[in-house]
Protein backbone atom coordinates (compact mmCIF):
# COMPACT_ATOMS: atom_id res chain seq x y z
CA UNK A 1 0.00 0.00 0.00
CA UNK A 2 1.71 3.25 -1.33
CA UNK A 3 1.30 6.90 0.89
CA UNK A 4 0.69 7.24 4.36
CA UNK A 5 -3.29 6.62 5.82
CA UNK A 6 -3.92 9.99 6.84
CA UNK A 7 -5.64 12.58 4.38
CA UNK A 8 -5.40 15.94 5.18
CA UNK A 9 -8.05 18.46 3.64
CA UNK A 10 -7.95 22.39 3.42
CA UNK A 11 -11.53 22.36 5.94
CA UNK A 12 -9.26 21.37 8.79
CA UNK A 13 -11.02 17.77 8.79
CA UNK A 14 -8.33 14.14 8.62
CA UNK A 15 -9.64 11.15 7.19
CA UNK A 16 -7.90 8.02 8.63
CA UNK A 17 -8.11 4.45 6.90
CA UNK A 18 -8.25 2.16 9.26
CA UNK A 19 -6.83 -0.23 7.50
CA UNK A 20 -3.59 1.04 6.96
CA UNK A 21 -0.73 -0.70 8.24
CA UNK A 22 0.35 2.36 10.40
CA UNK A 23 -3.02 3.56 11.05
CA UNK A 24 -2.56 2.75 14.65
CA UNK A 25 0.75 4.62 14.91
CA UNK A 26 -0.89 7.62 13.15
CA UNK A 27 -3.85 7.70 15.53
CA UNK A 28 -1.43 8.18 18.63
CA UNK A 29 -0.11 11.22 16.88
CA UNK A 30 -2.57 12.91 16.03
CA UNK A 31 -4.77 12.11 19.48
CA UNK A 32 -2.86 15.35 21.24
CA UNK A 33 -4.21 17.62 18.90
CA UNK A 34 -7.13 16.29 17.06
CA UNK A 35 -10.84 15.37 17.60
CA UNK A 36 -12.19 12.21 16.42
CA UNK A 37 -15.97 13.43 14.32
CA UNK A 38 -17.50 10.37 12.99
CA UNK A 39 -15.88 6.56 13.19
CA UNK A 40 -17.19 4.23 10.40
CA UNK A 41 -15.50 1.10 9.64
CA UNK A 42 -12.86 2.09 7.22
CA UNK A 43 -12.25 5.43 7.30
CA UNK A 44 -12.28 7.81 10.99
CA UNK A 45 -12.90 11.52 10.34
CA UNK A 46 -11.20 13.80 12.83
CA UNK A 47 -11.25 17.79 12.87
CA UNK A 48 -8.36 20.16 13.89
CA UNK A 49 -10.08 22.98 16.61
CA UNK A 50 -8.58 25.66 17.83
CA UNK A 51 -9.43 24.72 21.67
CA UNK A 52 -7.39 21.29 20.75
CA UNK A 53 -4.17 23.14 19.28
CA UNK A 54 -4.28 24.93 22.13
CA UNK A 55 -4.98 22.28 24.89
CA UNK A 56 -1.79 20.52 22.63
CA UNK A 57 0.26 23.78 23.20
CA UNK A 58 -0.67 23.92 27.07
CA UNK A 59 0.56 20.23 27.31
CA UNK A 60 3.63 20.84 26.00
CA UNK A 61 3.35 20.40 21.90
CA UNK A 62 5.07 22.46 19.57
CA UNK A 63 3.35 23.91 16.41
CA UNK A 64 6.65 21.98 14.61
CA UNK A 65 5.51 18.88 16.13
CA UNK A 66 1.46 18.86 14.93
CA UNK A 67 3.17 19.65 11.00
CA UNK A 68 5.43 17.06 11.31
CA UNK A 69 3.08 14.75 12.62
CA UNK A 70 0.68 15.45 9.63
CA UNK A 71 3.64 15.52 7.17
CA UNK A 72 4.84 12.37 7.77
CA UNK A 73 1.46 10.28 8.00
CA UNK A 74 -0.29 12.54 4.91
CA UNK A 75 -0.97 10.63 1.64
CA UNK A 76 -1.12 13.20 -0.41
CA UNK A 77 0.58 16.74 -0.40
CA UNK A 78 -0.57 18.59 2.86
CA UNK A 79 -2.46 21.80 1.90
CA UNK A 80 0.06 24.66 2.97
CA UNK A 81 -2.44 27.28 3.72
CA UNK A 82 -3.88 24.80 6.86
CA UNK A 83 -0.26 24.10 7.73
CA UNK A 84 0.02 27.96 8.34
CA UNK A 85 -2.77 28.00 10.02
CA UNK A 86 -2.15 25.37 12.38
CA UNK A 87 1.07 27.25 13.52
CA UNK A 88 -0.81 30.52 13.62
CA UNK A 89 -3.35 28.99 15.79
CA UNK A 90 -1.13 27.52 18.09
CA UNK A 91 0.96 30.34 18.09
CA UNK A 92 -1.90 32.80 19.57
CA UNK A 93 -1.62 30.87 23.37
CA UNK A 94 0.14 32.82 25.66
CA UNK A 95 0.43 36.03 23.44
CA UNK A 96 -1.18 37.60 26.35
CA UNK A 97 -0.48 36.08 29.78
CA UNK A 98 -1.88 37.00 33.23
CA UNK A 99 1.22 38.04 35.77
CA UNK A 100 1.75 39.41 39.57
CA UNK A 101 3.40 42.66 38.79
CA UNK A 102 5.10 43.49 42.60
CA UNK A 103 4.23 47.06 42.03
CA UNK A 104 0.62 46.40 40.67
CA UNK A 105 -0.90 43.51 41.69
CA UNK A 106 -2.67 41.34 38.64
CA UNK A 107 -1.78 42.70 35.04
CA UNK A 108 -2.61 41.42 31.52
CA UNK A 109 0.85 41.54 29.85
CA UNK A 110 1.15 41.56 25.73
CA UNK A 111 3.85 39.93 24.02
CA UNK A 112 2.14 41.31 21.10
CA UNK A 113 1.07 45.29 21.80
CA UNK A 114 -1.40 44.66 18.90
CA UNK A 115 -3.17 42.34 20.69
CA UNK A 116 -3.67 43.96 23.75
CA UNK A 117 -5.31 47.14 21.96
CA UNK A 118 -7.53 44.73 20.04
CA UNK A 119 -9.01 42.88 23.27
CA UNK A 120 -9.10 46.17 25.23
CA UNK A 121 -11.38 47.76 23.43
CA UNK A 122 -13.88 44.82 23.43
CA UNK A 123 -17.27 45.14 24.94
CA UNK A 124 -16.83 41.74 26.50
CA UNK A 125 -14.30 42.90 28.42
CA UNK A 126 -15.78 45.86 29.71
CA UNK A 127 -15.18 46.62 33.75
CA UNK A 128 -12.54 43.49 33.74
CA UNK A 129 -9.28 45.58 32.84
CA UNK A 130 -8.81 48.33 35.55
CA UNK A 131 -5.75 51.19 34.48
CA UNK A 132 -2.98 51.04 31.53
CA UNK A 133 0.56 51.10 33.37
CA UNK A 134 2.25 51.39 29.75
CA UNK A 135 1.81 50.49 26.58
CA UNK A 136 1.99 46.83 26.58
CA UNK A 137 0.61 46.21 30.35
CA UNK A 138 -3.04 46.67 31.99
CA UNK A 139 -4.03 46.37 35.56
CA UNK A 140 -6.34 43.72 36.13
CA UNK A 141 -9.01 43.20 39.40
CA UNK A 142 -8.55 40.35 40.72
CA UNK A 143 -11.50 39.01 41.60
CA UNK A 144 -11.72 38.89 37.19
CA UNK A 145 -9.15 36.78 36.66
CA UNK A 146 -11.53 33.68 35.63
CA UNK A 147 -13.96 35.54 33.90
CA UNK A 148 -10.88 37.32 31.83
CA UNK A 149 -9.51 34.22 30.74
CA UNK A 150 -12.92 33.18 29.78
CA UNK A 151 -13.96 36.15 28.10
CA UNK A 152 -10.06 35.92 25.99
CA UNK A 153 -10.86 32.50 25.43
CA UNK A 154 -13.91 33.61 23.38
CA UNK A 155 -12.40 36.32 21.54
CA UNK A 156 -9.53 33.81 20.27
CA UNK A 157 -6.79 34.92 22.50
CA UNK A 158 -6.14 32.28 25.30
CA UNK A 159 -4.11 33.87 28.23
CA UNK A 160 -1.23 32.14 29.55
CA UNK A 161 -1.85 31.91 34.03
CA UNK A 162 1.70 32.79 34.95
CA UNK A 163 -0.28 34.95 37.95
CA UNK A 164 0.88 32.39 40.14
CA UNK A 165 -1.24 30.82 43.42
CA UNK A 166 -1.64 31.25 46.76
CA UNK A 167 -0.03 28.33 49.13
CA UNK A 168 -3.23 28.20 51.49
CA UNK A 169 -2.78 26.47 54.98
CA UNK A 170 -0.37 23.95 55.06
CA UNK A 171 -0.82 20.29 56.65
CA UNK A 172 1.28 17.69 56.42
CA UNK A 173 0.63 15.05 53.66
CA UNK A 174 3.02 12.57 52.40
CA UNK A 175 2.76 9.87 50.28
CA UNK A 176 2.79 6.19 52.06
CA UNK A 177 5.40 4.21 49.72
CA UNK A 178 5.22 1.21 52.56
CA UNK A 179 1.56 -0.55 52.61
CA UNK A 180 -0.34 0.75 55.16
CA UNK A 181 -3.28 -1.65 56.73
CA UNK A 182 -1.51 -4.48 55.43
CA UNK A 183 -1.39 -3.66 52.10
CA UNK A 184 1.16 -4.54 49.70
CA UNK A 185 4.16 -1.76 49.38
CA UNK A 186 3.63 0.87 46.35
CA UNK A 187 5.13 3.44 44.29
CA UNK A 188 3.62 5.59 41.82
CA UNK A 189 3.45 4.17 38.24
CA UNK A 190 5.59 6.38 35.97
CA UNK A 191 2.65 7.92 33.76
CA UNK A 192 1.52 8.80 36.90
CA UNK A 193 4.37 10.73 38.14
CA UNK A 194 4.41 12.40 34.85
CA UNK A 195 1.37 13.23 35.50
CA UNK A 196 1.63 14.96 38.36
CA UNK A 197 4.94 16.79 37.56
CA UNK A 198 3.49 18.32 34.45
CA UNK A 199 0.45 19.34 36.53
CA UNK A 200 2.66 20.81 39.10
CA UNK A 201 4.72 22.69 36.72
CA UNK A 202 1.71 24.11 35.44
CA UNK A 203 0.33 25.18 38.46
CA UNK A 204 -3.42 24.30 37.59
CA UNK A 205 -5.23 22.28 34.91
CA UNK A 206 -6.56 18.79 33.59
CA UNK A 207 -4.86 15.54 33.83
CA UNK A 208 -6.04 13.15 31.67
CA UNK A 209 -5.90 9.42 32.30
CA UNK A 210 -8.36 6.60 31.48
CA UNK A 211 -10.97 4.64 33.85
CA UNK A 212 -8.62 2.36 36.59
CA UNK A 213 -5.26 4.08 35.56
CA UNK A 214 -5.21 5.08 38.78
CA UNK A 215 -6.06 8.55 39.13
CA UNK A 216 -6.81 9.10 42.83
CA UNK A 217 -3.14 8.15 43.00
CA UNK A 218 -2.68 11.19 40.75
CA UNK A 219 -4.13 13.88 43.05
CA UNK A 220 -2.69 12.17 46.15
CA UNK A 221 0.65 13.18 45.28
CA UNK A 222 -0.38 15.99 44.29
CA UNK A 223 -1.49 16.93 47.55
CA UNK A 224 1.66 15.06 48.87
CA UNK A 225 3.83 18.23 46.31
CA UNK A 226 1.15 20.85 48.07
CA UNK A 227 1.12 19.57 51.74
CA UNK A 228 -1.60 21.64 52.14
CA UNK A 229 -5.23 22.12 53.00
CA UNK A 230 -7.04 20.56 50.10
CA UNK A 231 -10.81 20.18 48.87
CA UNK A 232 -11.75 17.46 47.02
CA UNK A 233 -15.18 17.06 44.86
CA UNK A 234 -16.52 14.31 44.23
CA UNK A 235 -19.64 13.17 42.27
CA UNK A 236 -21.31 10.95 44.73
CA UNK A 237 -20.90 9.92 47.96
CA UNK A 238 -19.67 6.37 47.23
CA UNK A 239 -16.98 7.74 45.46
CA UNK A 240 -16.18 10.45 48.39
CA UNK A 241 -16.08 7.38 50.25
CA UNK A 242 -13.99 5.65 48.00
CA UNK A 243 -11.01 8.71 48.19
CA UNK A 244 -11.33 8.74 51.74
CA UNK A 245 -10.30 4.98 51.93
CA UNK A 246 -7.51 5.42 49.22
CA UNK A 247 -5.87 8.70 51.32
CA UNK A 248 -5.78 6.85 54.42
CA UNK A 249 -3.82 3.88 52.64
CA UNK A 250 -2.19 5.47 50.26
CA UNK A 251 -0.82 8.75 52.38
CA UNK A 252 0.11 9.63 55.83
CA UNK A 253 -3.47 11.10 56.59
CA UNK A 254 -5.29 9.19 59.34
CA UNK A 255 -9.23 9.35 59.20
CA UNK A 256 -9.71 11.94 61.17
CA UNK A 257 -7.84 14.93 59.04
CA UNK A 258 -10.36 13.34 56.23
CA UNK A 259 -14.01 14.72 56.38
CA UNK A 260 -17.18 14.59 54.22
CA UNK A 261 -19.04 17.13 53.06
CA UNK A 262 -21.92 15.54 51.63
CA UNK A 263 -26.35 15.43 52.09
CA UNK A 264 -26.07 13.16 54.95
CA UNK A 265 -22.59 14.81 56.71
CA UNK A 266 -21.07 17.96 56.99
CA UNK A 267 -17.81 17.84 58.21
CA UNK A 268 -14.87 20.21 57.26
CA UNK A 269 -11.30 18.86 57.97
CA UNK A 270 -7.49 19.87 56.62
CA UNK A 271 -8.67 17.62 53.56
CA UNK A 272 -12.67 18.10 52.62
CA UNK A 273 -14.26 15.48 50.00
CA UNK A 274 -17.65 17.43 49.08
CA UNK A 275 -20.58 16.52 46.37
CA UNK A 276 -20.90 18.38 43.72
CA UNK A 277 -24.87 17.66 44.46
CA UNK A 278 -24.62 19.15 47.89
CA UNK A 279 -22.54 22.13 46.54
CA UNK A 280 -25.31 23.17 44.02
CA UNK A 281 -28.44 21.92 46.10
CA UNK A 282 -30.31 25.70 46.74
CA UNK A 283 -32.49 26.44 49.05
CA UNK A 284 -35.43 29.39 48.19
CA UNK A 285 -32.52 29.70 44.75
CA UNK A 286 -29.64 30.37 46.91
CA UNK A 287 -26.88 28.30 46.90
CA UNK A 288 -26.50 27.28 50.63
CA UNK A 289 -23.38 25.42 50.87
CA UNK A 290 -21.24 27.69 49.12
CA UNK A 291 -19.75 28.57 52.67
CA UNK A 292 -17.31 25.96 52.42
CA UNK A 293 -14.96 27.38 49.51
CA UNK A 294 -14.18 30.09 51.35
CA UNK A 295 -14.17 27.73 54.86
CA UNK A 296 -10.59 27.29 55.40
CA UNK A 297 -7.73 28.75 53.16
CA UNK A 298 -7.71 25.99 50.88
CA UNK A 299 -4.24 25.09 49.01
CA UNK A 300 -5.30 22.90 46.16
CA UNK A 301 -8.60 21.91 44.77
CA UNK A 302 -9.21 18.77 43.06
CA UNK A 303 -12.00 17.96 40.87
CA UNK A 304 -12.46 14.54 39.97
CA UNK A 305 -14.61 13.63 36.67
CA UNK A 306 -14.13 16.91 35.81
CA UNK A 307 -15.93 16.63 32.47
CA UNK A 308 -19.04 16.08 34.27
CA UNK A 309 -18.47 19.49 36.56
CA UNK A 310 -22.39 20.89 36.64
CA UNK A 311 -22.50 24.74 35.33
CA UNK A 312 -22.71 26.34 38.83
CA UNK A 313 -19.50 24.99 39.64
CA UNK A 314 -17.68 26.89 37.17
CA UNK A 315 -19.05 29.72 38.58
CA UNK A 316 -17.97 29.22 42.03
CA UNK A 317 -14.20 28.25 40.63
CA UNK A 318 -13.86 31.53 38.72
CA UNK A 319 -13.58 33.74 41.85
CA UNK A 320 -11.06 30.31 43.40
CA UNK A 321 -7.89 31.12 40.71
CA UNK A 322 -5.57 31.86 42.96
CA UNK A 323 -5.77 28.04 44.35
CA UNK A 324 -4.38 25.41 42.63
CA UNK A 325 -6.43 23.44 40.69
CA UNK A 326 -6.31 19.70 39.52
CA UNK A 327 -9.30 18.10 37.27
CA UNK A 328 -9.00 14.67 36.87
CA UNK A 329 -10.85 12.62 34.20
CA UNK A 330 -10.72 10.03 31.25
CA UNK A 331 -12.11 12.18 28.43
CA UNK A 332 -12.26 15.85 28.34
CA UNK A 333 -15.65 15.31 26.25
CA UNK A 334 -18.51 17.40 27.23
CA UNK A 335 -21.42 17.07 25.56
CA UNK A 336 -22.60 20.71 26.70
CA UNK A 337 -20.30 21.83 25.14
CA UNK A 338 -18.50 23.84 27.92
CA UNK A 339 -14.52 22.50 27.33
CA UNK A 340 -13.87 26.17 26.92
CA UNK A 341 -15.13 26.50 30.63
CA UNK A 342 -12.46 23.78 31.75
CA UNK A 343 -9.62 25.16 30.12
CA UNK A 344 -10.56 28.72 31.19
CA UNK A 345 -11.05 27.92 34.86
CA UNK A 346 -10.03 24.60 35.97
CA UNK A 347 -6.48 25.27 33.87
CA UNK A 348 -5.80 23.57 30.02
CA UNK A 349 -4.94 19.95 29.49
CA UNK A 350 -1.55 19.28 31.31
CA UNK A 351 -1.07 15.33 30.73
CA UNK A 352 -3.12 13.13 28.48
CA UNK A 353 -1.99 9.47 28.42
CA UNK A 354 -3.93 7.23 25.57
CA UNK A 355 -5.59 4.48 26.81
CA UNK A 356 -3.80 1.56 24.07
CA UNK A 357 -0.66 3.09 25.85
CA UNK A 358 -1.54 2.31 29.30
CA UNK A 359 -3.11 -0.94 27.97
CA UNK A 360 0.07 -2.10 26.45
CA UNK A 361 1.81 -1.72 29.92
CA UNK A 362 -0.27 -3.89 31.11
CA UNK A 363 -1.67 -1.29 34.01
CA UNK A 364 -5.75 -1.84 32.58
CA UNK A 365 -7.16 -5.06 30.80
CA UNK A 366 -7.28 -5.36 26.79
CA UNK A 367 -10.86 -4.97 25.74
CA UNK A 368 -13.42 -6.38 23.42
CA UNK A 369 -16.43 -4.04 22.40
CA UNK A 370 -19.25 -5.59 21.01
CA UNK A 371 -22.30 -4.27 19.68
CA UNK A 372 -25.18 -6.59 19.81
CA UNK A 373 -27.85 -5.36 17.07
CA UNK A 374 -31.74 -6.42 18.22
CA UNK A 375 -34.74 -7.02 15.71
CA UNK A 376 -37.80 -5.69 17.40
CA UNK A 377 -41.19 -7.46 16.86
CA UNK A 378 -43.79 -6.32 14.64
CA UNK A 379 -45.76 -5.28 17.76
CA UNK A 380 -42.25 -3.37 18.81
CA UNK A 381 -41.65 -1.87 15.78
CA UNK A 382 -45.30 -0.79 15.32
CA UNK A 383 -45.28 1.26 18.61
CA UNK A 384 -42.10 2.86 18.12
CA UNK A 385 -43.24 4.07 14.30
CA UNK A 386 -46.28 5.69 15.36
CA UNK A 387 -44.53 7.14 18.47
CA UNK A 388 -43.76 10.98 19.27
CA UNK A 389 -40.09 12.03 17.88
CA UNK A 390 -39.07 12.44 21.83
CA UNK A 391 -40.26 9.28 22.64
CA UNK A 392 -38.70 6.85 20.34
CA UNK A 393 -35.46 6.53 21.69
CA UNK A 394 -37.09 5.04 25.49
CA UNK A 395 -39.13 2.87 23.34
CA UNK A 396 -35.74 1.53 20.97
CA UNK A 397 -33.84 1.07 24.32
CA UNK A 398 -36.49 -0.61 26.34
CA UNK A 399 -37.47 -2.95 23.74
CA UNK A 400 -38.25 -6.31 25.69
CA UNK A 401 -36.62 -8.16 23.03
CA UNK A 402 -33.45 -7.01 24.78
CA UNK A 403 -34.10 -8.91 28.05
CA UNK A 404 -33.06 -12.76 26.34
CA UNK A 405 -30.25 -11.54 24.64
CA UNK A 406 -28.79 -9.96 27.92
CA UNK A 407 -29.37 -12.82 29.80
CA UNK A 408 -27.48 -14.87 27.03
CA UNK A 409 -24.81 -12.93 27.70
CA UNK A 410 -24.66 -12.91 31.00
CA UNK A 411 -24.56 -16.84 30.61
CA UNK A 412 -22.17 -16.62 28.37
CA UNK A 413 -19.38 -15.79 31.04
CA UNK A 414 -20.61 -18.55 33.85
CA UNK A 415 -17.14 -17.50 35.80
CA UNK A 416 -16.88 -13.99 35.30
CA UNK A 417 -18.82 -10.94 37.72
CA UNK A 418 -21.42 -8.72 35.31
CA UNK A 419 -22.10 -5.38 35.51
CA UNK A 420 -25.10 -4.65 33.93
CA UNK A 421 -25.70 -0.80 33.00
CA UNK A 422 -29.47 0.94 31.69
CA UNK A 423 -30.35 4.33 31.76
CA UNK A 424 -34.27 3.56 32.54
CA UNK A 425 -35.51 2.42 36.14
CA UNK A 426 -38.49 0.54 34.83
CA UNK A 427 -36.34 -1.03 32.07
CA UNK A 428 -33.80 -2.09 34.97
CA UNK A 429 -36.44 -3.97 37.12
CA UNK A 430 -36.96 -5.84 34.37
CA UNK A 431 -33.61 -6.85 34.16
CA UNK A 432 -33.27 -7.36 37.64
CA UNK A 433 -36.20 -9.53 37.77
CA UNK A 434 -35.71 -11.48 34.72
CA UNK A 435 -31.73 -12.01 35.71
CA UNK A 436 -32.68 -12.55 39.42
CA UNK A 437 -30.32 -10.00 40.12
CA UNK A 438 -30.22 -6.90 42.64
CA UNK A 439 -30.24 -3.41 41.52
CA UNK A 440 -28.44 -0.12 42.26
CA UNK A 441 -30.36 3.14 41.70
CA UNK A 442 -30.30 6.63 42.70
CA UNK A 443 -32.62 6.07 45.49
CA UNK A 444 -30.57 3.15 46.76
CA UNK A 445 -29.47 4.52 49.95
CA UNK A 446 -25.25 4.52 50.65
CA UNK A 447 -25.26 1.68 53.34
CA UNK A 448 -27.36 -0.38 50.75
CA UNK A 449 -24.95 0.61 47.54
CA UNK A 450 -22.12 -0.38 49.91
CA UNK A 451 -23.41 -3.31 51.01
CA UNK A 452 -23.82 -4.78 46.95
CA UNK A 453 -20.90 -3.34 45.92
CA UNK A 454 -18.75 -5.34 48.64
CA UNK A 455 -20.69 -8.04 47.72
CA UNK A 456 -19.45 -7.86 44.11
CA UNK A 457 -16.23 -7.29 45.24
CA UNK A 458 -15.96 -10.52 47.57
CA UNK A 459 -17.41 -12.64 44.81
CA UNK A 460 -20.67 -13.36 46.36
CA UNK A 461 -22.27 -11.49 44.01
CA UNK A 462 -21.96 -12.73 40.71
CA UNK A 463 -23.98 -10.18 38.50
CA UNK A 464 -24.96 -6.51 39.47
CA UNK A 465 -28.07 -4.71 38.03
CA UNK A 466 -26.78 -0.49 37.94
CA UNK A 467 -28.27 2.68 36.98
CA UNK A 468 -26.47 5.53 36.20
CA UNK A 469 -24.66 6.15 39.46
CA UNK A 470 -22.51 3.62 38.16
CA UNK A 471 -21.18 5.72 34.93
CA UNK A 472 -18.41 7.57 37.28
CA UNK A 473 -15.56 6.54 40.33
CA UNK A 474 -17.10 3.07 41.46
CA UNK A 475 -14.22 0.81 42.14
CA UNK A 476 -15.02 -2.50 41.04
CA UNK A 477 -11.96 -4.00 39.94
CA UNK A 478 -13.52 -7.49 39.75
CA UNK A 479 -15.76 -6.68 37.42
CA UNK A 480 -14.66 -8.10 33.84
CA UNK A 481 -17.94 -7.67 31.68
CA UNK A 482 -20.29 -4.91 31.48
CA UNK A 483 -23.45 -4.67 29.32
CA UNK A 484 -24.96 -1.70 28.33
CA UNK A 485 -28.89 -1.86 27.24
CA UNK A 486 -29.31 1.79 27.68
CA UNK A 487 -28.12 5.51 27.49
CA UNK A 488 -27.78 8.78 27.49
CA UNK A 489 -28.76 9.55 24.38
CA UNK A 490 -25.61 9.37 22.32
CA UNK A 491 -23.23 10.42 25.32
CA UNK A 492 -19.23 9.72 24.56
CA UNK A 493 -18.36 10.43 27.83
CA UNK A 494 -21.04 7.76 29.20
CA UNK A 495 -19.45 5.11 26.96
CA UNK A 496 -16.07 5.96 28.05
CA UNK A 497 -17.14 5.81 31.84
CA UNK A 498 -18.92 2.61 31.55
CA UNK A 499 -16.10 1.19 29.71
CA UNK A 500 -14.28 1.93 32.66
CA UNK A 501 -15.81 -0.07 34.96
CA UNK A 502 -13.78 -3.51 33.56
CA UNK A 503 -10.79 -1.87 32.44
CA UNK A 504 -9.16 -2.96 35.74
CA UNK A 505 -6.19 -5.35 35.40
CA UNK A 506 -7.39 -8.96 35.59
CA UNK A 507 -5.37 -10.57 38.39
CA UNK A 508 -5.01 -13.69 35.54
CA UNK A 509 -4.44 -10.88 33.07
CA UNK A 510 -7.50 -11.98 31.27
CA UNK A 511 -9.49 -9.70 28.92
CA UNK A 512 -11.95 -7.76 29.52
CA UNK A 513 -15.58 -7.94 27.60
CA UNK A 514 -18.11 -4.53 26.89
CA UNK A 515 -21.35 -5.29 25.09
CA UNK A 516 -23.85 -2.92 23.85
CA UNK A 517 -27.51 -4.35 22.77
CA UNK A 518 -29.23 -2.22 20.44
CA UNK A 519 -32.11 -1.94 18.04
CA UNK A 520 -31.90 -2.56 14.96
CA UNK A 521 -33.38 0.78 12.46
CA UNK A 522 -33.93 2.71 15.29
CA UNK A 523 -32.29 6.07 16.78
CA UNK A 524 -31.20 3.86 19.59
CA UNK A 525 -28.76 2.74 16.33
CA UNK A 526 -27.62 6.28 15.96
CA UNK A 527 -27.24 6.92 19.50
CA UNK A 528 -24.75 3.84 19.57
CA UNK A 529 -22.31 5.45 17.17
CA UNK A 530 -22.13 8.66 18.25
CA UNK A 531 -21.57 7.23 21.85
CA UNK A 532 -18.29 4.93 20.47
CA UNK A 533 -16.45 8.09 18.76
CA UNK A 534 -14.47 8.72 21.77
CA UNK A 535 -13.53 5.26 22.17
CA UNK A 536 -12.69 4.88 18.93
CA UNK A 537 -10.32 7.30 18.81
CA UNK A 538 -8.62 5.87 21.91
CA UNK A 539 -8.38 2.45 19.03
CA UNK A 540 -11.31 0.38 20.17
CA UNK A 541 -13.14 -1.06 17.58
CA UNK A 542 -16.67 -2.53 17.68
CA UNK A 543 -17.72 -5.73 16.42
CA UNK A 544 -20.94 -5.89 15.40
CA UNK A 545 -23.25 -9.15 15.81
CA UNK A 546 -26.70 -10.18 15.00
CA UNK A 547 -29.01 -11.20 18.43
CA UNK A 548 -29.29 -14.48 16.44
CA UNK A 549 -25.72 -15.24 17.11
CA UNK A 550 -26.03 -14.63 20.78
CA UNK A 551 -29.10 -16.30 21.38
CA UNK A 552 -28.72 -19.15 18.92
CA UNK A 553 -30.99 -20.73 16.42
CA UNK A 554 -34.24 -19.69 17.71
CA UNK A 555 -35.64 -16.41 19.69
CA UNK A 556 -37.08 -16.78 22.73
CA UNK A 557 -40.18 -15.27 23.10
CA UNK A 558 -40.84 -12.63 26.15
CA UNK A 559 -44.35 -12.06 27.86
Amino acid sequence: MSGGPLIVQSDKTLLLEIDHPDAQACRMAIAPFAELERSPEHVHTYRLTPLGLWNARAAGHDAEGVVDSLLKYSRYPVPHALLVDVADTMDRYGRLQLANDPAYGLVLRALDRLVLIEVAKSKKLAGMLGDKIDDDTIRVHPSERGRLKQALLKLGWPAEDLAGYVDGEAHPIELADAGKDGRKPWTLRSYQREAVEAFWAGGSGVVVLPCGAGKTLVGAAAMAEAKATTLILVTNTVAGRQWKRELIARTSLTEEEIGEYSGERKEIRPVTIATYQVLTSRRGGAFTHLDLFGARDWGLVVYDEVHLLPAPIFRFTADLQARRRLGLTATLVREDGREGDVFSLIGPKRYDAPWKDIESQGWIAPAECTEVRVTLTDAERMSYATAEAEERYRMAATARTKLPVVKALVDRHPDDQVLVIGAYIDQLHQLGEYLDAPIIQGSTTNKERERLFDAFRSGSLRTLVISKVGNFSIDLPEAAVAIQVSGTFGSRQEEAQRLGRVLRPKADGRQAHFYTVVSRDTIDTEYAAHRQRFLAEQGYAYTIVDADDVLGPKLPTVD
